[in-house]
């Protein structure tokens, strides 16, 4: 890994503030082919050795990179000598008979009883098998079941493992430079929900879906696994809560789900504070992060606000909104010189810029052929018909 400038600390890496980049997302602009090629841990340490810059100064920020959890996996390989399946089984998975548990280091491996996932290729054709090739271990290649992961849960109340002092530590979230404290932890990500706190996780790869979800003070857990895309885990463990955890809830169902339970169908929950079509258009937009040039877009839709297009952002009056499924709240406002800004919940500022007009665009000048030292990968941009490609 090179040298950033800055010290980057392992639990930079475990709580997801080192600003080191994606895996998956430069291995997909260098043009692997998941499901396809076969991805090594050797592979992701060279496109990351490739890097010259990270997302953000170490601690400014949080954004999920799943580099750092296998950059974790190669330190306790070099430091324990062992490789992270041997290594987990002897300390983790052994001790707390996980028998069904195992990181899966080489994709051709035969696993007893294996779940495979699948995808659909289109309307009355058929499905396809979609799992991953990766001999990658650490973000990725976890084999488990369900009542593995109810022993697994059953550890943090007994500490059979690890001890208290290890597990309360896993429970620590993290902290920013600015000193702002974020949800995630260690591997865990701390929530509400009805109105209790929680504390879980979800993940995907390929047609996998999981998600898994404990209510701590209740010492009650959910965990499901689907094998299919559409699937919606963390929706499942929230309707198994609202069945187990019925009488604990001090928050109802919320409107919309109680609608469906009685009707079938339901209309999108109202904003505390609506707004008109004309006032909403007004927020609408594309804007970027000055300090690194990240974008978003706010859309509107049906009457509604949505970030990115999917989440749904409920305007609670003065420009505060809540994204849909947070605690917490985002803000929308405009200034005496007419702009406009987007702060997230965590505080990141993002500036509206002015639309495009695409058609006075002359797009010959980025006709050509792009080389990326960092991604070991040549683009090609051509003009067809009038348009960019």
């Amino acid at each position: 890994v090179p040298d950033f400038g800055e010290t980057i600390t392992l639990r930079h890496l475990a709580n997801h503030t080192s600003g080191i980049r994606d895996q998956w997302s430069l291995l997909s602009m260098a043009g692997w082919r998941f499901e396809a090629d076969v991805i090594t841990q050797g592979d992701v340490l060279e496109i990351t050795s490739r890097q010259t810059a990270l997302n953000f100064p170490v601690g400014d920020r949080y954004l999920y990179s799943n580099t750092g959890f296998t950059l974790l996996a190669v330190v306790v390989e070099r430091v324990s000598g062992q490789t992270l399946k041997e290594f987990t089984q002897e300390r983790m998975f052994g001790p707390l008979e996980m028998a069904g548990t195992h990181f899966h280091a080489d994709h051709n491996t035969v696993v007893p009883n294996r779940a495979y996932a699948y995808t659909p290729l289109g309307r009355e054709e058929g499905y396809r098998i979609s799992i991953p090739d990766f001999d990658v271990v650490g973000a990725t290649s976890l084999h488990t079941t369900v009542a593995d992961m109810a022993r697994w849960d059953r550890n943090f109340y007994t500490a059979e493992v690890g001890g208290p002092e290890l597990l309360e530590g896993m429970h620590e979230r993290g902290i920013l430079r600015s000193g702002d404290t974020i949800n995630y932890a260690l591997g865990l990500s701390h929530g509400r929900y009805r109105g209790l706190p929680t504390v879980g996780h979800g993940g995907a790869d390929a047609g996998y879906l999981s998600d898994f979800l404990r209510f701590s003070e209740q010492e009650v857990s959910v965990a499901v696994l689907c094998n299919f895309p559409s699937s919606n885990p963390g929706n499942l463990t929230r309707k198994v809560a609202d069945v187990v955890l019925a009488d604990a809830f001090p928050e109802p169902l919320p409107e919309q789900e109680a609608a469906e339970e009685e009707e079938g169908e339901a209309e999108p929950d109202p904003d505390p504070v609506p707004l008109s079509e004309s006032e909403l258009a007004e927020l609408a937009g594309y804007y970027v992060q000055e300090a690194n040039d990240r974008p978003t877009v706010l859309r509107a839709r049906g009457g509604h606000l949505f970030l990115e297009g999917r989440v749904r952002l409920f305007h609670e009056g003065d420009g505060v909104f809540r994204p849909d499924g947070s605690e917490e709240s985002a803000r929308i406002g405009g200034s005496s010189d007419g702009s406009v800004t987007f702060t997230t919940p965590e505080g990141v500022v993002f500036s509206r810029t002015p639309g495009v007009d695409r058609d006075s665009l002359d797009l010959a000048p980025y006709v050509g052929r792009y080389w990326s030292e960092e991604l070991g990968v040549e683009y090609e941009a051509r003009l067809e018909d009038g348009r960019l490609f």
